[in-house]
């Protein structure tokens, strides 16, 4: 194989995958980074002298390419994740929650001690879980998950189904694609023992991935250049050329906005394609109580007209920051029209009543509101996502290209590994 001289266009955490997979496939790599961060939308901020990340993640045992690119670059994730089976546990102590082992066997036990459910609730679910288990977890795609849970009990689609679904595809049940809803359930039941584990971050998220990602790519030669957003992309000779610097294939590991910008004279089918992309913010309303702890890292809620958060979780039982928590509000363009203040005073209303007396030795602050207004794609029914190879030579890397998952952490790493393994194909 003769070496190609490989541009990548951006260096979140599909960015830094490409460019990892094609270095160690013996590519010359170039990355270029429009801001002065590396990461993406999975950064890290510092907010009245917390290390705050502009959301908080979720990572699952089964995303394998994720914890693979990690051992690649020397990130621990056995200190910087912290591994618990899967809890949907709420404050006053209901909720679902796996033991450790074989997921699927520890999800019926689980769903059978589920405390707060009736015995017909608890059938409801498994009747339907064994029903999409001999479907091998399919369906047809014009079918959302609320569409795909509609017969199923009422409390098990609010207490369960519904922030599953929002937590996993950022896309309220009504509007999200059940099949893949489905895949996700699939790869997290049945990828084997951990596949299901909760997988929290442990440290901020630059620390996570980015940060050793740079050392290694100055160790192995990659050059970055950041801040420099690239201008124009064109044909050359057999090649493309990247702001007059020539090279033999390009990875646009940006936004699908960037991408779409950068190859609309080249691919105008395919950059209409990624423009029409639709989006769903993630608000994250950080809080301040000294003191305080919760009964576990992460907590669901449940939510209603005046209480935004789905999730909390602790960021000193996580990151050692004592005191603070993020309460998240997925699939939250309601809350994004309303504006930060009223987000921020309901989430905070929501603090306190949703937890047992005691919880708050004082009546908590807000620290910090972080708003990702375009967080993920509207992750919908039939949905027509732009392929990975644009051109010859000229592929798309990012958790928004065609594939299996949702927009998340795997969906990116995946997509940036698979665009770096096409250079040659």
């Amino acid at each position: 194989m003769t070496p190609l001289r490989v541009a990548v266009i951006g260096a979140g955490w599909a960015g830094i995958s490409a460019a990892v997979h094609a270095r160690l496939a013996g590519h010359e790599v170039r990355v270029f980074e429009m801001s002065a961060h590396t990461g993406g939308r999975a950064r890290t901020v510092e907010v009245a002298g917390y290390s705050l990340d502009n959301g908080q993640h979720i990572l699952i045992g089964a995303y394998t390419a994720t914890l693979e690119l990690m051992q690649i670059v020397d990130a621990d994730a056995s200190s910087l994740l912290r591994r618990i089976p899967l809890a949907l546990q709420y404050p006053d102590g209901t909720g679902l929650r796996l033991p450790g082992g074989i997921p699927m066997a520890g999800f019926v036990r689980a769903v059978l001690a589920r405390r707060g459910w009736s015995w017909t609730d608890r059938l409801s679910l498994l009747v339907h879980a064994g029903r999409w288990a001999a479907n091998r977890f399919d369906c047809p795609p014009s079918l959302s998950v609320a569409q795909l849970c509609a017969r199923m009990a009422e409390p098990v689609r609010r207490q369960l189904i519904e922030p599953l679904c929002v937590a996993a595809l950022n896309t309220p049940a009504e509007t999200a694609s059940a099949k893949v809803f489905l895949r996700v359930l699939h790869d997290a039941l049945f990828s084997g023992a951990g596949s299901s584990d909760l997988l929290l971050p442990a440290a901020p998220l630059g620390a996570l991935l980015p940060q050793p990602a740079m050392t290694w790519f100055r160790s192995h030669g990659i050059e970055i250049h950041a801040p420099a957003r690239v201008m124009h992309l064109q044909v050359e000779r057999g090649g493309w050329q990247v702001d007059a610097v020539r090279f033999d294939a390009v990875i646009l590991a940006c936004s699908a906005a960037e991408a779409s910008r950068l190859c609309f004279a080249v691919a105008p089918g395919w950059a209409r394609t990624a423009s029409a992309l639709r989006y769903e913010p993630i608000v994250t309303v950080y809080m301040h109580c000294p003191g305080a702890r919760l009964a576990l890292p992460m907590l669901a809620l449940e939510v209603g007209e005046q209480a935004p958060a789905q999730f909390v979780f602790d960021l000193g039982a996580l990151v050692g920051s004592a005191g603070v928590f993020a309460f998240v509000i997925s699939g939250a363009r309601a809350w994004v029209e309303r504006g930060a203040p009223a987000t921020a005073e309901a989430t905070l209303a929501q603090a306190v009543a949703a937890f047992p007396s005691g919880t708050w030795p004082q009546a908590p602050t807000l620290l910090h509101v972080a708003a990702e207004r375009r967080a993920t794609f509207q992750c919908t029914p039939g949905l027509q996502r732009p392929a990975a190879q644009i051109l010859p030579g000229l592929w798309a890397a990012g958790d928004y290209v065609q594939g299996p998952y949702p927009a998340t952490l795997e969906g990116a790493v995946r997509a940036g590994r698979s665009a770096a393994q096409g250079l040659t194909t």
